[in-house]
């Protein structure tokens, strides 16, 4: 137990009513006149939401955009309570993505997808390391990097949430080899050879989602990849919500990415 409890950083450890901890801002709504409810991504406690009391003042505004990086402590009267957060910037991730449309949609779709998918207060460490992962490739890497890595991201969130995809061989014959497609209703991976006539009703599965392909994908390739990860996050993950669909951000984000594609055609 010592063992353990030595390798979590001092400021992710709960102390009664209060714990302090590292997150990813996914959303901040207006409460009253100046108070935001703050929906951070924590490395330890999960999704959690606070009340930021002025978070919604101007000076507090920029601290609470989302993708931003904060340590955040929380403070309540008893854990199952809203309770309130106070946070330092880490890392400020928006701002430097205003200038590009098409990444600030990747962001807002990755925030979005990250709150609507996952339960509250329940530890999900890889997808926060995962997401961190995206938001490095998001700030400075290329295109084709990004977005594989987002769409790898949904993958993990699936697989985190106990809906992964087996993408290792062909279901219907064992096959390593040209696996092309992946079957809607057992989520497993398909190759050229036996999607046969059954080609029009599966999903495709481009080669950048195979695990160690190191393929930089085309726009194409990847707005078949959100297509295919997207059926899976709506039949598994979203259906229960009242919408029962993947969230606006998200589909904002493939319409750009779509229309990005159409104009360099």
């Amino acid at each position: 137990m010592a063992l353990a409890l030595a390798s979590v950083p001092a400021w992710g450890k709960l102390t009664g009513m209060e714990w302090s901890d590292e997150g990813f801002v996914l959303s901040a709504r207006k409460h009253g006149e100046t108070a935001a409810i703050v929906s951070l991504l924590t490395r330890d406690h999960g999704r959690h939401v606070g009340l930021v009391r002025s978070g919604a003042g101007r000076r507090a505004r920029g601290l609470y955009q989302p993708g931003n990086r904060l340590k955040a402590t929380w403070r309540g009267r008893l854990a199952e309570h809203l309770g309130s957060y106070s946070c330092e910037m880490i890392e400020a991730v928006a701002a430097p993505l205003m200038a590009d449309p098409l990444r600030l949609a990747g962001l807002s779709s990755l925030c979005a997808v990250s709150e609507a998918a996952l339960p509250e207060r329940e530890p999900h460490r890889p997808v926060f390391d995962g997401l961190a992962v995206v938001l490095d490739a998001l700030s400075g890497g290329e295109a084709a990097v990004w977005q594989s890595v987002y769409v790898k991201w949904e993958i993990g969130l699936l697989q985190e949430l106990g809906f992964g995809l087996d993408l290792s061989q062909c279901a219907a014959t064992g096959s390593l080899d040209n696996l092309t497609h992946v079957s809607p209703r057992t989520g497993r991976a398909v190759s050229a050879e036996a999607a046969g006539p059954y080609r029009d009703k599966l999903l495709a599965l481009p080669a950048f989602m195979l695990s160690g392909s190191g393929i930089a994908p085309s726009a194409e390739e990847v707005l078949a990849g959100l297509r295919t990860t997207g059926y899976f996050l709506e039949r598994h993950v979203f259906a229960g919500r009242r919408e029962a669909k993947a969230p606006d951000a998200r589909s904002r984000f493939t319409d750009r990415l779509a229309g990005r594609t159409a104009l360099s055609a």
